[in-house]
This record gives structure tokens, sequence and C-alpha cells, in this order.
């Protein structure tokens, strides 16, 4: 039973964002029950787990994990970390994938986490619970036996099950046609399979372009596609190309007409939001593959003020951003932060979406933040009564935006130091021999 006053309320997932849901949960004895997190896998760490299986698991599941094998963070530890826990200071600033599962496996030891998570169990429905009393009806089974189901009752939901697993397949007319290899980078583990090979890449965010500096040293040629300005210096046998238009056969056609052959093609595209587990026309909600609408503050649906989606934003610092959502979420289930009425929130929903349009925003865009990331967090901090990051933190992140822009191909090589919340300054390795030198 919980303790009268007390709210209950589940996490869905246990990644990095829901872990971190339960820290905070938990650490609010008096205003909440234990926290129940649901998750589907064995183990904590989300997308984070790597596996050297794609498409799906022995259970019948599919591979959530978009990691391959050499991927190393684009963001050095010391800004990616929960600001109250620091990764190993020993590691270098730009980790392996199992330093990041480390990290996160001891986040959960640390603060008790693994106490409060259902593992192997899948969320079938969350709906808004009939009567007076309001809340949440979650309906779960296991992984291993789906056959039986069990609905408990919540007071709140938050969702936190991540959005890089659901590739985004674009629609390019004659993709059907291609007899060669053909899939998206999430089935992607390492270059090997692809040596001597043209491999045609479509899509030049973080993962097309690590891709393609992996896959140079092995394949005959690699042909990068995208429509973004020439990336700097990349290996001599990269081709930077406009976007694939259309496929016939092994012919890969391009937007300025030119055509060249693959053996290959890996779809760097991206993913779909997808929340199987809900009706979203029952919630108000309109959820597309690039867009969830409309959420107040990207969080939470106008009228449902005890459903959060937390990480559904982009282009962000992922820990730092889950930890202001998460205490913002928090402040607003304690009625430490009092919210606007179901109508100002659905219109302030809105208008954040029409004022993206009219600034040029194409929709599919609208969650990616990126300089807006900062202002967001901040607000979040000012509205929920929690400290704000500190400025370092956008200092380095920004900082390393500039080195990667500089020479994408070594930037990971440089490590970094926080000296204060304002603070930080490059030490040891220095592609360009000037040595250490203070941020500013």
């Amino acid at each position: 039973m919980t303790a009268p006053g007390k709210l209950r309320v589940v996490v869905i997932g246990a990644g990095a964002a829901g872990l971190c849901a339960a820290r905070h949960i938990a650490a609010c004895p008096e205003s909440f029950a234990p926290p129940v997190v649901f998750e589907a896998s064995d183990r904590v760490g989300g997308t984070w787990v790597y596996t050297e299986e794609t498409g799906q698991s022995p259970d019948g599941l599919p591979i959530h994990s978009s990691m391959y094998r050499d991927l190393r963070t684009n963001l050095p530890k010391e800004v990616m970390a929960f600001p109250d826990f620091p990764f190993d200071p020993s590691l270098p600033s730009f980790l392996h994938h199992s330093d990041v599962l480390a990290y996160l496996e001891s986040y959960a030891d640390h603060f008790c986490v693994r106490e409060h998570i259902r593992f192997s169990r899948l969320v079938d429905a969350v709906s808004p619970a009939e009567g007076p009393e309001g809340g949440w009806d979650v309906t779960t089974c296991r992984a291993q036996d789906r056959t039986v189901q069990v609905t408990e009752h919540f007071d709140a939901v938050i969702v936190c099950s991540g959005h890089y697993s659901d590739p985004f397949i674009p629609a390019i007319p004659g993709l059907e046609t291609f007899p060669g290899r053909l899939l998206h980078s999430h089935e992607y583990r390492s270059p090997e399979p692809f040596a001597g090979r043209t491999v045609v890449l479509l899509g030049a965010g973080p993962s097309g372009v690590d891709l393609t500096l992996q896959l140079a040293p092995v394949a005959q040629r690699v042909i990068l596609s995208h429509r973004q300005p020439p990336l700097p210096p990349l290996p001599g046998n990269v081709l930077q190309a406009m976007p694939v238009v259309a496929v016939a056969g092994d012919t890969v056609q391009f937007g300025d007409g030119a055509e060249h052959r693959a053996d290959v093609l890996i779809l760097c595209t991206g993913y779909r939001y997808r929340f199987p587990f809900l009706a979203p026309a029952r919630l108000g909600l309109r959820i597309t593959a690039h867009t969830v609408t409309p959420l107040y503050r990207h969080l939470l649906p106008p009228h449902h003020p005890d459903l959060f989606f937390v990480g559904v934003c982009q282009q962000v610092c992922p820990f730092p951003h889950f930890h202001c959502q998460l205490l913002f979420c928090l402040a607003v289930l304690r009625g430490a932060c009092r919210l606007p009425s179901a109508a100002e929130r659905q219109a302030a929903a809105e208008g954040a979406l029409r004022q993206h349009l009219a600034a040029g925003g194409a929709p599919r865009h609208f969650h990616q933040l990126g300089r807006r990331q900062w202002g967001y967090c901040q607000e979040l901090a000012r509205l929920g009564g929690f400290e704000p990051l500190p400025p370092v933190v956008r200092k380095l992140y920004e900082a390393t935006q500039a080195s990667r822009r500089q020479d994408v191909s070594s930037y990971r090589s440089l490590n970094y130091r926080v000296l204060s919340a304002e603070e930080w300054a490059l030490v040891g390795a220095d592609p360009g021999g000037k040595g250490a030198e203070d941020g500013r």
C-alpha cells in the first residue's frame, strides 16, 4: 500500500533518463512512494547496452541498441555527466561506449536504483484511469511470457523509453530495386564486412560522419550524401555528394544529376518517435516520425500534467538535459512548481511550434534544440527551483562543437579538465601543437 499523500510514480525504461528519474524520485520519500521502473531488457543502460545482434533478440523483441563496436562519444565526459555524479577522472574525455555503460551501472548502484527496477517487463498500455481520482492504469507483461498481463494504478507516468531504436526509412524512389546490401545505421556494428566495397551513406549527422571515418580505411570508396556545406578534410577515398534522389538497381542518383554505382547503402537517416503503449488521440497528442505535439515545454501533454516525456529533445547535452527535465517534472508533481492552466499550456505549446515554423524551421526539426537548450534548461531550473547547470557545461560543449567542425577526424584526441563552474582547460593531446590552453 502507498502511504497516504505519497504519489506513486512509474518510470518506463531504465536507460540514462529512467535511472535519473528513479534516483530523484527515491530521494524525495516525503513526497513519493518508492518508484517503479519497467524495463523491457534484463539490464540497465538502454541504448548504451552493446550487442552484436541486429534485428530481433532471441526472445523476439526488436534490438533496442544502436551502438556499434567502436563507437566513442562525440561529447567529452566533462559535459556528459549528471551534475551530481562525475565520470572517473582517469578516463579520457571521449569515451568508448562501454565506459558510458559502466558509468550508468555505477550510477544505478550508487543511488540504489536497481531495487526499484522490474526487469524483462514490457509495457503494453498506458491509459488515463477512469473515476474521480484520476491517475493512470499501466498494463505490463513479462517479456518471456506475454500472455499474462497485469494492470496497476499510478498517480503519474514518466516515459523514458528513448527514441533511437526505431529507424526512419526515407521514401526514396527505387530503393526497393537495390540489389546490394541495404541497412540502416541502427544495424551497423563494424567496418570489416564492407572491405573492398563501394559504400554510399545517406546523411551526415553524427552517425553518418562517424561511419564514414570507420569505413574509409577498409572500403574501396565511400560516398557521403548530404545537404550540408562540405565537411572539413575527410580521407582521400571519401567523396561528398548531394542528397540521394533515386535508386535504379545498383546505380544511385544524386540531386545534381550525378550517378554512382554502389555495393552497399547505409541509411544514416535518424529515428522515429514511437510509443506503442499509448493511444495518442485520446491524450490530445499527434505523434509523427519526427514530432510529438503538442507538448508543454517539450515535456507534457497540456491536458495531462501527470504524464511526462523525458528525452524527446534532440541536439542536446543528454544527461544534464535529462537531469533538468526530471527535476522540473518532480517539482510539478510535488506542487513546488505551479503550472499555468490547461488552456494556457495548450496555447504555449502550440505557440512554440508556430514560432519555430515562422522562423523557417522545418516541422521535423522542432525538437532539435541546439543553442536553445541552454535557455530551456535554465528556465526549467528557475521554474522548478533547483540549481541551474554551471556555465562551464555550455562553454565546453560549444568548444567541442567548434573543434569538431575544424577537424572531424581528430577532435576526439583532445582531453579536457573542468577547473570551476565557469572555467575549463585543454590538457594532454593537442593535435594543433599549441599545448594546453584555458577555455574562456
